[in-house]
């Protein structure tokens, strides 16, 4: 890797930091249809960002709807090498209030298999490590930079990722609390196993909104409650993003274990000879540096 690019999958507004420059707009063409948006590139201080809003502008899909392989695939289409998810959740702890960041380092999946959750499949299978979804010195990053913006963050914890698009019944929030997990959103499943099937570091930066309907105290969640939160930290994420971009520019181009996710195609199981074609042409931005002409299983 010869120049540092970070991506950032969020909400629309996300690129408007200050001190960025040279945006443009880009619209890409994947083998898996089209992406939310077009993605808007600029530099900071230099530094090349690419920015996706993840329900489209306007936020005209569901977390169940959003085309995440085709999202991933045009971040590495375009270089990107580093994704910080910007992903607003429900507080599942007492300790995280609304208004608080918090960098998770698990996942439950509780989608329901509506969503496409891998790049592989029609005559190539692969299977990656996904015991620790998070890339842990990306979320170093993003922990620091928040605390560098003077957030209030938490360092790791477990997300439960819902289908949505309804929030949680009470009794569902209470279960969820029973799992020792930390925060509930909609959106960082599949998004962050693509990621790791398309070796890109990835981490999520969590904006806590509301205590979910768990909490006696307060009032259960509800839309217009989740964006007055949200609008309170657009700000905030800003300066974080910003801080993390330029922290992952001053450690300049480096090699973490998820960027060597299926090193030496030890993930891929098909041996390559037998991969069809039309999948070989699907999957070459993917797999292709591993695969094409390496012969495996012989």
């Amino acid at each position: 890797m010869s120049e540092v690019i970070v991506g950032v999958i969020g909400g629309s507004g996300l690129y408007e930091i200050e001190g960025i420059t040279s945006l443009d707009e880009v619209r890409v063409e994947t083998p898996f249809g089209e992406p939310s948006d077009a993605y808007i590139t600029g530099r900071l201080e230099g530094t090349r960002c690419v920015f996706l809003p993840r329900h489209g502008r306007g936020h005209r899909f569901t977390p169940s709807e959003v085309n995440y392989r085709a999202n991933i695939w045009g971040l590495k289409k375009l270089g990107v090498q580093h994704v910080i998810s910007v992903s607003a959740v429900g507080s599942l702890r007492e300790e995280i209030v609304p208004g608080h960041l918090v960098c998770p380092d698990q996942f439950i999946d509780r989608t329901r298999g509506l969503r496409a959750s891998t790049f592989f499949g029609d005559g190539c299978v692969g299977h990656v490590q996904f015991a620790d979804p998070v890339e842990p010195a990306l979320r170093a990053v993003l922990v620091a930079a928040a605390r560098e913006a003077n957030a209030t963050v938490h360092d790791g914890g477990t997300y439960v990722v819902m289908e949505g698009p309804a929030f949680s019944t009470r009794a569902e929030s209470h279960l969820y609390r029973s799992f020792g997990a930390s925060v509930i959103g909609m959106t960082n499943l599949p998004e962050a196993k693509l990621a790791r099937e398309a070796e890109l570091a990835y981490a999520t930066l969590a904006l806590a909104t509301d205590y979910d309907c768990w909490h006696e105290g307060h009032d259960a969640v509800t839309v217009e409650a989740v964006v007055a939160v949200i609008q309170q930290n657009v700000s905030l994420a800003k300066s974080v993003i910003a801080h993390a971009i330029r922290r992952l520019a001053a450690l300049g181009p480096v090699e973490w274990p998820a960027h060597r996710a299926l090193s030496g195609g030890g993930a891929i199981m098909t041996r390559h000879d037998l991969v069809p074609e039309r999948t070989r042409r699907r999957l070459d931005l993917i797999v292709g540096r591993h695969l094409w002409p390496q012969e495996l299983n012989r």
